[in-house]
């Protein structure tokens, strides 16, 4: 089988390849340039010119082709300007889930056509089988502690049928460790952890230079009864549940204060007790069920962010593109913009975008 290989120049994404050229197929490298590389722009440390280089070196040493898209004026629209739209509006992105399903296989299930492949395949930790009936379910990848299914919940069926997930059925030190037996160029690479389109982890000075309604965005830190406790220098350098870089550290009561709100409309910050960060439902918008809605609530773990424990929880479709959930216990830090993942044991049954 023909397969075309999205690499990033990292390890997951080597051994992916590797792997599949090792069973015998056919296989065509693709790296995605998704930022001028004319060095007139900052970016973080994956997704790099080096990280470009690597992946075809990978490629050389395998014995397959390998070709570079240029991607920039795409990630720009579809994942940069909704990263800076979204926190201008007291939201918290999740970039890489907009990339994994917006940009990453819709570009290069397309892509893979032109070149005559019946299957993408990435580095994600995660893994793709069939039900009794044929249809293709997205389960959790066998590694836990790298399990990336999460970002993954907006894939369709269409997508799922043509997706390929090699590393996804065994833990990260067994992929090290074969890229070392392959000698693989990249077999010492340590992983990204960032955000690869923000120097220095700074989110905040990159949304305030690319979004003037951000950059003016200054307002009140109030408590839940209105009363202005401090200023601020933009909704934006919040999310829900933070605690440092308030300038509040306790309340007029001694009790520590957490980010409980965000209004972009008055560009309030609203803040209090931990206590009343608990929340026991959601709702959620964009919402992508993988095998189709369910005809009646159903139970289902729910998690509300990538390391967050899935909680216990009922969720109910409540029309096109629109689930409610409601836990069993309460939640901390239930945060507009991030994803609610549906998980019925470690399939994905599907999620959407929080709203509230």
């Amino acid at each position: 089988m023909r397969i075309v290989v999205a690499m990033s120049g990292g390890v997951d994404s080597s051994v992916a390849a590797a792997l599949l050229a090792q069973q015998g197929h056919d296989v065509i490298g693709l790296s995605m340039q998704l930022y001028d590389q004319s060095g007139t722009q900052k970016f973080g440390s994956c997704c790099t010119l080096d990280d470009l280089h690597d992946a075809r070196r990978v490629a050389a040493a395998l014995g397959f082709p390998h070709y570079i898209l240029n991607l920039e004026r795409r990630f720009q629209e579809t994942v940069v300007s909704n990263f800076v739209k979204e926190y201008a509006a007291g939201r918290t992105p999740l970039p890489c889930a907009h990339c994994n399903s917006d940009l990453k296989f819709a570009t290069l299930l397309d892509r893979a056509q032109g070149f005559g492949a019946e299957a993408v395949a990435t580095g994600h930790y995660a893994q793709v089988d069939r039900t009794d009936d044929g249809a293709y379910r997205l389960r959790r990848g066998a590694d836990p502690s790298k399990d990336q299914s999460y970002f993954l919940f907006a894939l369709t069926q269409d997508q799922l049928a043509r997706a390929v997930f090699p590393v996804g059925d065994r833990p990260k030190a067994a992929v090290r460790d074969y890229a070392h037996q392959r000698q693989l160029p990249v077999a010492s690479k340590p992983d990204s952890q960032e955000i690869c389109f923000i120097p220095d982890h700074d989110y905040a000075e990159f949304v305030t230079q690319h979004s003037p309604r951000a950059a003016a965005s200054g307002g009140a830190i109030v408590d839940e009864s209105g009363q202005v406790l401090g200023r601020h220098g933009g909704i934006h350098r919040f999310t829900v549940g933070q605690r440092k870089g308030l300038g509040l550290s306790r309340s007029p009561t001694g009790a520590p204060m957490y980010v409980l709100s965000l209004k972009p409309d008055s560009l309030d910050v609203v803040v209090g007790p931990r206590a009343s960060l608990e929340q026991t439902t959601l709702t959620a918008s964009g919402v992508n069920w993988i095998q189709g809605p369910p005809p009646a609530p159903r139970r289902a773990c729910v998690q509300i962010r990538h390391r967050h424990q899935p909680a216990p929880a009922t969720v109910r479709a409540t029309g096109q593109g629109h689930a409610e959930v409601v836990f069993d216990a309460p939640q901390i830090a239930v945060t507009p913009g991030q994803a609610a993942v549906f998980y019925d044991g470690d399939v994905v049954l599907g999620g959407g975008w929080i709203d509230n």
